[in-house]
């Protein structure tokens, strides 16, 4: 399943980006999660990932993993194709 997550910097960490980046990544892959595209914004969040999760249990586990470690916080949200939504959309009637 692909997620959105929505990210934002913990404040001792913005110096730090390679060591928080590379930390991050190597809990993703620990959780069978993939990183498919990774953006920084501007605004109430600070990056924008685009990752496929084995399972909703695996990106709660790295969203408390991430907030442990002073990162900062990740809001995650499930994200569907279009082909999935038109399916959907069959299927509510």
């Amino acid at each position: 399943m692909k997620y959105v997550m929505l990210g934002t910097l913990g404040r001792d960490w913005l110096g730090k980006q390679r060591d928080r980046t590379k930390g991050a990544r190597k809990k993703l892959d620990e959780l069978g999660i993939t990183l498919e595209t990774l953006y920084y914004t501007q605004g109430e969040y600070d990056f924008v990932d685009i990752v496929e999760a084995p399972d909703a249990e695996a990106m709660l586990a790295f969203s408390v993993w991430y907030a442990g470690q002073g990162y900062g916080r990740i809001t995650t949200m499930p994200a569907f194709a279009e082909s999935e939504m038109n399916a959907a959309v069959e299927r509510a009637g």
